[in-house]
């Protein structure tokens, strides 16, 4: 008699709802935070710290259309499920495609900065050999952290998030006493182009939630705990970056002009040790950025082969850990190919057209399966946060460049011819 052939291995559920959270705060506040400061400042002046909490609004109409979706799986690949169910195979592989794309083109941006920042302190890592070293050392420990298992992955984010909220949380806490009423009075009226740009770049200095629900198939109760990690990390980035915003405007004359608004304003009111601590918080930040992109993106890839749209070999499971490896080993290997060639710089405008499919799709995946049933999480009224949720997306679709119009455009063609060469299983 033949026996029965093992069941293959499967991925490990070890998230909980403060692991998705961390991930998606991790993914949120990155590098950017301890600069934006100055060039929103720069766009709206005083207006600026009421502009980030209008952001963190629609961000939140955005994150809720996460959170309803979310609330119907259980597996891996997020945003890549969401438009499988409504819409089909094409279309989602687009998402699942593109949101791979945005992670090791952002990832390989973010370690090149993690070696620029590291430079300040030793620079003789500024360029040639040491950087080339630096930059693998920190991809390929990553990858062995990510193939030996998620708990331990998602400890090291944890610690992470904790590293680059605690400078930050000290900086508003000491600064908050001193700062100034007449800089936050509002005067005069930004332009149109100011508004625009300005809100351009907070929607993407807001982006990065979307990673949430993509390692849902290693969350205990990815139904529940992913629509609350969607709404917490919103919450708490909002908080955050809206308070820095005041308390940089508050206490730092002429911040529009700073090229290091936040070390620049603890020097003010905290000192040296202050300023020493935002710039060491901006490189415990990119850090854990790339310990997140990691995570997200090798799922993403992971999910594309789980449903059969790439070849089976990118779903394999390691028989002890319990990880996708074969997707994390080629995840980091093409992130670190693009982080040394330099071609991050021309991959990165994406990454804008990129988000904006993720998030569209998202959104109006909300409405088609709500055809189909009730999600156990669903968002009140209606259909009006969804519909806003697209309109704030084509808004800033609107506000994209021609450079990353034609980027994004170029990805999904790439994207569409994979697909069709592809063979698919049934």
């Amino acid at each position: 008699m033949s026996q029965p052939s093992p069941a293959r291995p499967a991925l490990r559920r070890e998230l909980g709802k403060w692991d998705l959270t961390a991930l998606g705060v991790n993914q949120v506040i990155g590098g950017a935070i301890f600069l934006a400061p100055a060039t929103i400042a720069l766009y709206l002046g005083s207006w600026s710290w009421l502009a980030v909490a209008f952001i963190a609004l629609l961000s939140m109409a955005i994150a809720l259309n996460f959170a309803e979706a979310g609330s119907r799986f259980q597996g891996t690949g997020g945003p890549y499920l969401y438009t499988r169910a409504a819409f089909g195979g094409f279309l989602s592989f687009e998402v699942g495609w593109m949101a791979w794309i945005t992670r090791v083109t952002s990832w390989a941006s973010v370690v090149n900065g993690l070696a620029t920042a590291l430079a300040y302190y030793a620079p003789t890592i500024a360029t040639g050999w040491p950087r080339i070293l630096l930059i693998a050392f920190v991809v390929l420990s990553i990858m062995w952290l990510n193939v030996r298992g998620i708990k331990q992955s998602s400890a090291v984010v944890n610690i992470l998030t904790i590293g680059k909220l605690t400078p930050l949380v000290i900086f508003i806490l000491l600064g908050l006493p001193h700062v100034g009423l007449a800089p936050l009075q509002l005067a005069g009226t930004p332009s149109w182009n100011e508004i625009s740009a300005a809100a351009l770049l907070l929607i993407f200095a807001f982006g990065g939630y979307e990673v949430v629900p993509v390692p849902a198939g290693e969350a205990r109760d990815p139904q529940r705990d992913v629509p609350f990690a969607m709404i917490a990390t919103i919450l708490i980035v909002g908080a955050v970056m809206m308070l820095a915003q005041v308390v940089a405007l508050g206490t730092l004359p002429g911040l529009a002009k700073s090229s290091t608004p936040l070390a620049d304003a603890s020097l003010i009111f905290i000192g040296a040790w202050g300023a020493m601590l935002m710039t060491a918080g901006g490189a415990v930040s990119m850090a854990g950025n790339n310990v997140g992109a990691a995570i997200s993106g090798s799922r993403s890839l992971f999910a594309l082969a789980e449903q059969g749209d790439i070849p089976r070999v990118f779903g394999h499971v390691h028989p002890r850990f319990q990880t996708p490896d074969v997707a994390i080993i080629f995840t980091c290997l093409a992130t670190l190919a693009i982080a040394l060639s330099g071609t991050f710089a021309t991959l990165a405008p994406i990454s804008a057209v990129a988000r904006l499919l993720v998030y569209v799709g998202t959104c109006a995946s909300v409405l088609m399966l709500r055809r189909k049933s009730r999600a156990p999480f669903t968002i009140p009224f209606g259909p009006v946060v969804p519909v806003v949720a697209l309109l704030v997306c084509g808004a800033i679709l609107a506000g994209a460049t021609f450079a990353q119009m034609r980027a994004g455009v170029v990805a999904l063609a790439a994207g569409a011819l994979l697909y069709l060469i592809t063979p698919k299983r049934t």
